[in-house]
């Protein structure tokens, strides 16, 4: 097994942190460990580095990767929106500094029998926990039609996600679709030919949808980052990297919620909320891959990071 994961906005998201050499720091997505190699490298014998993932090929290629570095390392496989748990279980109050990778590794869609790529024959998985149970599989054969529409268009932004519903609910009644090809070749007929020749693959959106479905991404990035402000020291820092709108929708608009004082209607004179701003913004525009970086790295072309940090 080898765990390739091209690190993106490597330089940009490690100089974000503001590392301090004894501080302690998460990546809640630790993936291949390429951000975590960049913030162990620049901390000293006091310093913490806890790396977080959920997915058992990230932790083997991590220990290997770090293993110069397992004095000042704290492995946990799990989800970063436990992060709380994972913190009082390794005896942590505070932290300076966390940094989350969301969406899928490279990794995971380069390895086919995980089910991730709309570009590989392979069983219809996409979980990231290979502990659970729930996968794409499920999803695709046993959700209603209502419900399949309403993932593909919500989680996939799909404007075809009525037709591709349709389509996959109709097939299903004949055979089960197990395989990611079966899917594909599903959603190909679903979209018209002239609208599959524009844009991007077919798939792309419903692949995406399903998977954000399966392993619930969307839904835990608002508490991780409560979560994170809470336990992040002053002056500490959270740098987020997303992948599509969805998560940088979330992102931004959460960071401008803990950056309000007030939140009471402005009808009211007196302040009533006793609400107090939490953290400070750093990126009011998200930092972009550099041009030379999309030339190593074409997947990166969607990537934007937001920071943020504590009052």
């Amino acid at each position: 097994m080898n765990f390739e994961h091209l690190s993106v906005l490597l330089k940009e998201s490690i100089e974000s942190l503001d590392i301090k050499p004894n501080g302690i720091y998460v990546d809640g997505t630790m993936g291949g460990a390429g951000h975590s190699m960049e913030i162990v490298k620049r901390l000293n014998s006091e310093g913490l580095l806890i790396g977080i993932d959920q997915d058992e090929n990230a932790h083997i290629a991590a220990e290997k990767k770090l293993a110069e570095y397992k004095d000042r390392i704290k492995l946990v496989r799990d989800n970063f929106s436990n992060l709380k748990d994972i913190l009082n279980n390794l005896g942590v109050s505070k932290i300076d500094g966390i940094l989350l990778d969301l969406g899928v590794s490279s990794h995971q869609l380069d390895e086919a029998e995980r089910g991730f790529s709309y570009m590989q024959d392979a069983p219809l998985d996409m979980r990231m926990d290979n502990r659970n149970s729930f996968n794409a599989a499920t999803i695709v054969n046993t959700y209603s039609e209502v419900d399949l529409e309403e993932i593909i268009r919500d989680y996939g932004e799909e404007k075809w996600a009525k037709r591709i519903a349709n389509f996959i609910v109709k097939h299903r009644q004949e055979e089960k679709i197990n395989t990611t090809g079966k899917l594909v070749e599903v959603i190909k007929k679903a979209i018209p030919a002239g609208a599959r020749r524009d844009g991007p693959h077919p798939a792309k959106r419903t692949f995406q949808a399903i998977r954000i479905e399966v392993n619930g991404e969307l839904e835990i990035i608002e508490e991780t980052i409560k979560t994170a402000a809470e336990k992040l020291n002053s002056g500490g820092r959270i740098s987020i990297i997303t992948f599509h709108s969805l998560e940088d929708r979330i992102v931004k608009n959460t960071f401008k919620d803990l950056n309000q004082d007030c939140i009471c209607p402005p009808q009211f004179p007196v302040c009533r909320c006793n609400e107090e701003k939490i953290l400070d913004i750093i990126t009011r525009k998200p930092i972009l891959p550099s041009d030379e970086e999309l030339e190593k790295n074409p997947r990166a072309r969607s990537a934007k990071l937001r920071v943020a940090t504590k009052v």
